[in-house]
C-alpha cells in the first residue's frame, strides 16, 4: 500500500494524470511507435517512464476496435431476439381470434378489431427491438 501511494504521488505523474488514465500503463510502453526494448525500459529512470505514458494522448488499437466491433454484434443479436416474440405474440393473437369466432360467432366484428389492436401492439415492440438492434450496430 505505501508503494503504491509513493507512485501515485510523483509531481509529472499528478499533472497528468487525466491522460493517464485513459490507458493502461502496458498498453501506453509497450505498444506505442517507439516502444523500447525490455533492457532500456528497466535502465531508465522511472521519472523518464512516467512522463513518457503521461504525455501520450488516447489512441484506440486494432484490438480495442476488434473488440468493440464484436460488442456491436452480440449487443444487436440480443436486441433481435425480441422480434421473436413478436412474432410469438402475433400468432398468439390470431389462435385467440380463431378460438374466440369459434365460441361465440357473433362476436365477430368485436374480436377482429381486437385481434387488430393486439397485432399493432406486439408488431411495434418487434419493430422497436429491430430499430434498437440497427442504432448498436450502426449509430455507436
Amino acid at each position: 500500500m505505501y508503494t503504491c501511494a509513493k507512485f501515485v504521488s510523483i509531481p509529472s505523474l499528478v499533472r497528468n494524470s487525466s491522460r493517464l488514465l485513459c490507458r493502461p500503463v502496458s498498453a501506453s510502453v509497450l505498444n506505442s511507435p517507439e516502444a523500447k526494448t525490455q533492457q532500456t525500459l528497466s535502465v531508465l529512470p522511472a521519472q523518464n517512464v512516467l512522463s513518457q505514458i503521461a504525455s501520450r494522448g488516447f489512441q484506440t488499437t486494432a484490438v480495442s476496435r476488434d473488440i468493440d466491433t464484436a460488442a456491436k454484434f452480440i449487443g444487436a443479436g440480443a436486441a433481435t431476439v425480441g422480434v421473436a416474440g413478436s412474432g410469438a405474440g402475433i400468432g398468439t393473437v390470431f389462435g385467440s381470434l380463431i378460438i374466440g369466432y369459434a365460441r361465440n360467432p357473433s362476436l365477430k366484428q368485436q374480436l377482429f378489431s381486437y385481434a387488430i389492436l393486439g397485432f399493432a401492439l406486439s408488431e411495434a415492440m418487434g419493430l422497436f427491438c429491430l430499430m434498437v438492434a440497427f442504432l448498436i450496430l450502426f449509430a455507436m
